[in-house]
């Protein structure tokens, strides 16, 4: 029997098919998620995971018999979805499990206009339907499926946002690591004044190169000696369905996610003077810096896309990042699309004669540790025990808030941010100082407390 406390998650949908996900449990969600959204019409799109097909098939299978009317966009990265969503004005469902290992599939849902579906905006409700068996019955006139594929004008509204001029013709490796990036790519940077070599374009879910997920260092090793060994001016890493975009300078080198929250916004504030740029809890300070010295408005946001998507539209920011790779436009429904971002960094590249390294690192400031993992059996006690131990250390020269986990500012420039898991008794700790001495110091302080 499915465990759907497991299977639906805070963000989305996602589990081990078929013990967990199966073809029924799809079109169940798919009636469900249109008594949920009251929708008289619903798009859908896919990754290129051997399950997503039939899983595809059957969440479309469902809301059809619900009454609604589904557009099946067919193959897609999440943010072509979100495209579809916007621009048709209609929910929608991307059949994906991201950057999960191949025996996984899921959903990720939104409202119409890209809107996030998740803990809290109605997701939790789909959860409790289906543990309750409380789906609807079949209506007398269901809706149809019919195909449309999108991804030209998906492309060309991607690139109506960014202009690559052309001044300097840059050599871009992509890794595609055999997700929808491969798919996507060819079409968005077609005729651009590039040269792609391409890396792991073949789609195919079972992933036979590495995994598709560049926040972890050993999946970039590819890319990085590709870019060395060809010359390349830039890399560029994607997630298993492309919502994620990860760069890497001339050198091999992985380009700090807060270092593009710095330079996009930027860019963006350019073209939006004084506008909210929305960062979360463990972004660098030196991306608040950058927008502040470019006189936007920095707006602190928990992790996490539904908090930064609702932070957005609150204060109508132009553009949002977040340490993990997910950055967020309001010219693209405050959705995240790795591609768009892609785009601001080539084009940022391609306007000066710079190498990468040199530019990013106008944007990169402080050193950070990266996020360490700790087993502990209380979480909420021992969030307690360090922040008293902070305070009572340091006194005034304390900041602490709750905003999301537990942030310490010292107030020199190190700080540290203790997050509990949403799913495991792990606390997830980031820390930033001046210099790798301090913040070396400050992790092992922090991480004596906890462990």
């Amino acid at each position: 029997m499915t465990d759907y406390s497991r299977l639906v998650k805070a963000y989305d949908i996602r589990g081990e098919v078929p013990t967990q996900l199966d073809p029924v449990i799809a079109e169940r969600i798919g009636a469900l998620f249109i008594r949920l959204t009251e929708a008289t019409r619903v798009v859908v799109a896919r990754d290129m995971r051997a399950t997503s097909p039939e899983l595809a098939a059957a969440f479309a299978a469902g809301a059809n018999s619900a009454g609604a009317d589904v557009i099946d966009t067919g193959l897609g990265s999440t943010d072509y979805l979100y495209y579809a969503s916007g621009t048709l004005d209609m929910p929608g469902a991307m059949i994906t499990a991201s950057h999960n290992p191949a025996r996984d599939n899921g959903i990720k849902l939104c409202r119409a206009a890209a809107s996030p579906v998740g803990e809290g905006t109605g997701l939790e409700l789909i959860r409790t339907w289906l543990e309750t068996h409380d789906i609807p019955e079949p209506v007398r006139h269901p809706g149809v499926t019919t195909r449309r594929d999108l991804l030209g004008s998906y492309a060309a509204h991607l690139n109506s946002l960014v202009k690559i001029k052309g001044d300097r013709r840059l050599k871009v490796v992509v890794d595609a690591a055999n997700g929808m990036a491969g798919h996507t790519v060819p079409t968005v940077l077609a005729g651009l004044p590039l040269e792609l070599v391409p890396l792991y374009f073949e789609l195919d879910g079972s992933f036979p190169n590495h995994e598709a997920n560049p926040l972890d260092p050993a999946n970039l090793v590819d890319l990085q000696a590709k870019v060395r060994d060809s010359g390349a001016d830039i890399g560029l890493a994607f997630d298993g369905d492309a919502d994620r975009c990860f760069f890497v300078d001339e050198r091999g080198t992985p380009v700090d996610p807060s270092a593009i929250v710095g330079l996009v916004a930027a860019r963006e504030l350019t073209r939006h003077p004084g506008a909210a740029i929305v960062y979360n809890v463990i972004t660098s300070a030196a991306a608040v810096e950058i927008i502040r010295e470019h006189g936007g408005r920095p707006v602190r946001s928990r992790v996490g896309h539904s908090f930064m998507k609702a932070r957005m539209a609150e204060y109508d920011a132009v553009f949002g990042g977040e340490h993990s790779g997910h950055y967020y436009f309001r010219d693209f429904w405050r959705a995240d699309t790795g591609m768009l971002t892609a785009l601001h960094v080539l084009a940022a590249l391609g306007e000066q004669h710079r190498p990468l390294s040199e530019l990013v690192a106008e944007y990169s400031r402080y050193t950070a540790s990266g996020e360490i993992n700790s087993r502990v059996t209380n979480t909420a006690a021992t969030l307690d025990e360090v922040e008293a131990a902070f305070r009572g250390a340091d006194g005034a020269t304390v900041a602490v808030d709750r905003l999301d986990g537990l942030t310490v500012e010292l107030g020199d420039g190190r700080w540290f941010n203790l997050r509990p898991s949403n799913t495991e008794p792990l606390l997830r700790l980031n820390v930033e100082a001046p210099d790798r001495a301090a913040m070396t110091e400050l992790r092992d302080r922090v991480l004596t407390l906890i462990r």
